[in-house]
């Protein structure tokens, strides 16, 4: 049986993501009742990060130590993923030594060329094209509090960076209508938007997006590696700004979404995380649970081997 990774919500169905998300739900209660359940005993996860994370390192560490297995935290000192050692001679020897390698990296070729040669399951945390763990959290987010997203509709305001194309990924898994607002020049990519079609609209005026929107999301405007370009995206950013007088443009029961971590003031109001209808704390939270649903389908449980 070939090895499955998760580089990209569109590597599962969508009643496999979906079960996911379910799973996930089962997890945190599981946790929230202080229930010992360690499937994966004596599995290691590596993780490797050519970028920053603190949401990402946390999760997947403490996931697989609550699930019962360890996790290795290898930093970009530590890893020359593309610097001398080819890719895929790197996943052959660690994934001979690992049961799942987790990936923060650039270029999303470094997860392709490592998962083609890993034996093990490759997670992709986060690359300069997606960012699908982020999406496992953010749809479990809304299924707790307002059931099922199928024929909904989501607003995407800013950059249209990796977190807005995993949101058009997301898109065309569960079904629901994506409006992108963002500055000309700064469009998800083309790639992408060809896929989805018609459940993809992108528009230039953030109140055209949230007009009806169930779920309006945001993200920073510079990202890892943009900082270069901070002042000149400040300046063509501001009026995507997203405020609580935004949201009463969307619909009564929208939900208010951010990846983390947030620059007050700049992409998101000042009082934005305090307002009742933010619920970026729960899915910051829900990236721990979501993601232990995922290590637990991947990595094969240590009693098999018995």
């Amino acid at each position: 049986m070939s090895v499955r990774h998760f580089l990209s919500m569109m590597d599962y169905t969508p009643d496999e993501l979906v079960g996911l998300i379910r799973r996930g739900i089962e997890l945190k209660n599981l946790r929230n009742r202080g229930v010992l359940f360690e499937p994966l005993k004596n599995r290691v996860l590596g993780m490797i990060f050519e970028k920053a994370s603190t949401r990402t390192r946390l999760s997947f560490e403490a996931g697989m130590i609550q699930l019962g297995g360890q996790a290795i935290f290898l930093s970009p000192r530590d890893t020359q993923l593309g610097r001398g050692e080819p890719i895929g001679d790197a996943a052959i020897v660690m994934s001979s030594m690992l049961d799942a390698v987790m990936i923060r990296t650039f270029a999303h070729s470094n997860l392709t060329e490592f998962a083609a040669k890993s034996k093990v399951p490759v997670i992709n945390g986060l690359s300069d094209d997606l960012h699908p763990c982020q999406l496992l959290a953010d749809m479990q987010t809304f299924l707790e509090h307002r059931g099922s997203i199928t024929g909904k509709t989501v607003a995407w305001i800013g950059d249209g960076n990796n977190m807005c194309n995993s949101y058009i990924e997301a898109a065309m898994q569960f079904d629901f209508q994506l409006k992108v607002a963002c500055p000309a020049g700064y469009e998800p990519d083309a790639r992408f938007l060809a896929l989805a079609g018609e459940r993809v609209q992108v528009v230039r005026d953030p109140r055209e997006a949230v007009a009806g929107a169930h779920l309006v999301s945001t993200d920073v405007w510079a990202s890892m590696g943009q900082e270069d370009e901070a002042e000149q995206r400040m300046a063509l950013f501001r009026p995507y700004q997203v405020t609580r007088e935004l949201l009463d443009a969307a619909a009564e029961d929208v939900l208010f979404m951010h990846c983390l971590p947030a620059h007050r003031g700049e992409e998101i109001s000042v009082d934005l995380l305090d307002d009742p209808r933010s619920v970026a704390w729960d899915q910051a939270e829900n990236r721990l649970h979501a993601q232990k649903a995922l290590l637990e389908m991947l990595v094969e449980p240590a009693y098999h081997h018995a």
